[in-house]
């Protein structure tokens, strides 16, 4: 073990380096606790999977010393693998009441045997966990009830800022509490850990205010049936856009399991319990085109998502026609992006309108951008800057950034590096086990699994069978059978099955005697031999199957 148990730590396990999957820990006094446990998106190389989760192995066979899981929010990427993972920590789970209220619809959603300790946090109200003591601040994000996470101990006390933004202007909750914070950055702050999402972003980031007066204008400017998709856990924009159809007197229809959980959960805590009722989803076609707006899932491409659906023809209760709008009220997370174009251009094809952040202002981020980060450390003035939650150029970025607010030491952590933030000076003192896994049929198998490899190497290389016969002495009693998938069609595959066919009666001829007995050596020369000759006519390396039958001399003549 490279640490103490007075060592203060910070590891993180997903969320540094790249965008999702955010679970932090920290520990003091041999206590742990985890900061979120997110999930991440697949993309076109992740074939056949659904959901990446962060690997727990390290805290996983620390479980007895984990005092509790922290939610900073209720995003995807800070709370979406807690149905799949939680079996693996077993600890109580903290958050604020919208959080919560999310989070166990979630749980019920996935059907799930769980019976996990939930416990409400409010703000500004200090709770003793395992070793630490943790205090909710409120903030201003994409989402209500978002927390900054003051975590304190005898060697310091450590800022998790978690996803936020500052907006004097917000539709759903407060601002930021930046009273709350300088009186915290008074008090002294050993290091910050910030979201580094916007650290590219000149300037400030938009008011949701200003949102929606963008939506209410882009909706005025459509005519026929307009649908808006958006984050669903967005719930501020959710009534932005309900505030933008009453204003051109449209009703609203929502669309998706996701955004009626969501809205459920924004209604037992609270909010959004102003707003006109619903149009039922069968109702969608009782009423005119142009007095209703659809709200519905799918920003990002998901291709079993609403506006997928919508997008291709196929969804159940929508449908739109040439002359509708559809309005992307939400940015493109990176790696979504041909996904998303994908959608787009069936819409287009169509002849529907297309309304982006690029033609209007009918977005605006939930995270802030260089002058407001600029803000927060001037409120809290730590001594060290730990940029998380993006990619290596964001986390680059936010680390010059705080350089430059005269931050006395940076750190650029990857997933797994251990950083030890009490003594002389913090430092790198090791990397613990990270990784990917997924969900293959409600089992967490590793993303770089050989299923999944498999998986991946067929859909890109395909895959070539081959079948010989052969007699106890090794020859072959008739022609190889070779046949693919995915390798070539018409003339193509005909040459390669002819050339393959070919290769391996040469491999297996110039065996020598005591190999072509063998099984094991008849499978590995003829798998090479197929394999070089898809490489040499398509640059392919198939998967091979060899097949191996011996018969004997007197069942070839009967």
């Amino acid at each position: 073990m490279t640490y103490s148990t007075n060592d203060l730590l910070f590891v993180p396990l997903g969320g540094s380096g790249e965008i999702g999957m955010n679970v932090n820990l920290y520990h003091y006094q041999d206590s742990w606790i985890m900061v979120d446990l997110g999930i991440s998106f697949p993309d076109d190389s992740t074939p056949g999977v659904d959901v990446i989760l962060p690997d727990l192995k390290f805290i996983a066979e620390r479980r007895e010393k984990l005092a509790g899981l922290i939610l900073t929010h209720g995003h995807e990427d800070h709370l979406g693998a807690i149905p799949y993972l939680w079996s693996q920590i077993g600890c109580p789970i903290y958050g604020s009441a919208f959080t919560l209220a999310l989070l166990r619809r979630k749980l019920t959603d996935s059907r799930g045997d769980f019976d996990i300790p939930l416990n409400e946090m409010g703000m500004n109200a200090p709770r003793q966990i395992g070793a630490f003591e943790i205090e909710m601040i409120a903030l201003n994000h994409s989402i209500p009830d978002p927390a900054a996470l003051a975590i304190r101990s005898a060697a310091g006390t450590i800022l998790h800022t978690g996803d936020w933004k500052f907006d004097e202007a917000p539709i759903l909750g407060t601002d930021t509490d930046a009273t709350r914070l300088r009186a915290v950055g008074d008090a002294g702050v050993l290091a910050m850990v910030g979201d580094s999402t916007n650290a590219m972003v000149d300037g400030r980031t938009g008011s949701e205010s200003e949102a929606q007066q963008g939506l209410t204008d882009a909706i005025a400017r459509a005519s026929g049936r307009v649908a808006v998709t958006c984050f669903a856990s967005n719930v501020a924009r959710i009534h932005s856009i309900c505030m933008a159809a009453q204003a051109n007197e449209r009703s609203v229809a929502v669309v998706g399991r996701a955004l009626n959980r969501a809205i459920l959960a924004a209604r037992e805590v609270g909010y959004l319990n102003d707003l006109p009722d619903f149009v039922q989803e069968n109702d969608i076609d009782l009423l005119p085109p142009d007095s209703l707006v659809i709200v519905c899932t799918g920003t990002q491409g998901e291709p079993r998502a609403a506006m997928a659906r919508i997008a291709a023809g196929t969804h159940e209760t929508v449908s739109l026609q040439a002359g509708d709008t559809v309005i992307y009220s939400s940015r493109q997370i990176p790696g979504n992006e041909t996904a998303i174009a994908r959608v787009q251009d069936m819409l287009i094809r169509r002849q529907i309108n297309l309304v982006t952040d690029h033609e209007a202002p009918v977005h605006v981020s939930g995270h802030p951008s260089r002058d407001e980060m600029v803000e927060m450390y001037g409120l809290v003035r730590p001594k060290i800057a730990i940029p998380v939650h993006g990619t290596a150029r964001h986390l680059q970025a936010h680390a010059e950034l705080a350089k430059a607010c005269q931050v006395q030491q940076t750190f650029l952590p990857d997933n797994g590096a251990m950083i030890r933030l009490n003594g002389a000076e913090a430092a790198i003192i090791d990397n613990v086990h990270t990784g990917a896994m997924t969900s293959e049929k409600g089992n967490i198998i590793e993303l770089q699994s050989d299923v999944l490899r498999s998986r991946r190497r067929m859909l890109w290389n395909g895959v070539v069978t081959v079948s010989v016969i052969l007699n106890k002495s090794g020859h072959l009693c008739v022609l190889p059978s070779v046949t693919q998938t995915g390798i070539g069609d018409g003339a193509a595959a005909s040459d390669f099955v002819a050339a393959a066919t070919l290769a391996v009666e040469d491999a297996i001829d110039v065996l020598g005697k005591s190999a072509r007995r063998q099984d094991q050596s008849v499978e590995e020369v003829v798998s090479q031999a197929v394999r070089r000759v898809a490489r040499t006519m398509f640059g392919l390396r198939p998967i091979a199957q060899v097949h191996i039958m011996r018969v004997a001399e007197e069942d070839l003549r009967a």
